[in-house]
C-alpha cells in the first residue's frame, strides 16, 4: 500500500462517527441510546413491568403496566434520568413520561 493510500485510510469507528456528524443525525442516536439502555439501566424487575418505547425533543416514553407502577417510577423520576444520561455521557433525557 503506498504511503499516500495508508494516510488517508482511517479506522472504520473513526469513519462513521465522522459519517454520523456529517448527516446531522448524531442527538437522535445519542437520544436513542435512551430507549436502548432503559432495561439496564432500571434493572430487571422494573423493566419487566415497563417498555421505553421512543424519544421525543428530550422527553422520554414509558409504557407501564400499572397505576401502581407509574405513581412509584414518577416518584423515581429524577433518580432514572440522571442514570440514564451518566449511562449515555450526555444530557439527552430531559423528562420522563410514564403512560
Amino acid at each position: 500500500m503506498s504511503k499516500t493510500l495508508r494516510s488517508s485510510v482511517k479506522p472504520i469507528g473513526s469513519a462513521l462517527n465522522e459519517l454520523v456528524k456529517g448527516l446531522g443525525i448524531q442527538k437522535k442516536l445519542q437520544e436513542y441510546d435512551a430507549v436502548v439502555y432503559w432495561e439496564s439501566v432500571v434493572g430487571e424487575r422494573i423493566a419487566q413491568m415497563t417498555t421505553a418505547t421512543r424519544i421525543l425533543q428530550g422527553v422520554l416514553f414509558v409504557h407501564v403496566k400499572t397505576s401502581t407502577w407509574r405513581n412509584e417510577l414518577t416518584l423515581r423520576k429524577k433518580e432514572i434520568i440522571d442514570k440514564l444520561n451518566i449511562v449515555i455521557g450526555i444530557n439527552v433525557v430531559k423528562d420522563i413520561k410514564f403512560q
